[in-house]
C-alpha cells in the first residue's frame, strides 16, 4: 500500500465553544453547510505547549451526524486532514502557527451537558450515556 499523497491526522482536545453552521458558496455554485469549530489541544503537564486546531465540518462527511452532540467543552476526537493556518497574533503581532483541519470523523469521548438538563446522581452511575459527576 502506498502511502503517498496521505494526509490523515489524528486529534484529540476540548472544543473551545459551540459549532458555528453556516452555509456557503461552492465553486460549482452550489450550495452547502459547514461547521466551524476550535479544538484546544492540551499537553499533558506542560500548558505552554497548548495550541489550538480550526475545524471545519461539512455536512456529507460522517463527523456531520455528531454535530448535535458537540458541546462547548467536550472532550472529542476528530480524524481528518490538517493544513497549515499561519496568523498574526493579536497579542503582539507576533506570527503564530496555525492548524486548520478538515474533519472526516469526531468520536465522542466526554460529551458536555448542560446543566438545566442534568439528570443527577451521586453515585458516579451512567446517566444518559454519560459518566455523571460525583
Amino acid at each position: 500500500m502506498s502511502s503517498r499523497g496521505l494526509n490523515k491526522w489524528v486529534v484529540s482536545g476540548n472544543l473551545a465553544a459551540d459549532a458555528q453552521i453556516k452555509t456557503v458558496q461552492l465553486k460549482s455554485g452550489e450550495e452547502a453547510q459547514v461547521a466551524t469549530a476550535t479544538l484546544y489541544v492540551q499537553k499533558p503537564r506542560d500548558r505552554e505547549g497548548s495550541f489550538t486546531v480550526s475545524l471545519s465540518i461539512w455536512e456529507k462527511s460522517y463527523g456531520w451526524r455528531k454535530l448535535p452532540f458537540l458541546k462547548k467543552g467536550s472532550l472529542i476526537i476528530c480524524t481528518g486532514s490538517i493544513e497549515p493556518n499561519p496568523f498574526i497574533s493579536s497579542n503582539g503581532n507576533v506570527p503564530k502557527a496555525g492548524l486548520q483541519m478538515t474533519v472526516l470523523d469526531i468520536d465522542l469521548d466526554i460529551i458536555a451537558r448542560d446543566e438545566e438538563s442534568e439528570e443527577t446522581s451521586t453515585d458516579g452511575e451512567f446517566v444518559e450515556g454519560v459518566m455523571a459527576t460525583v
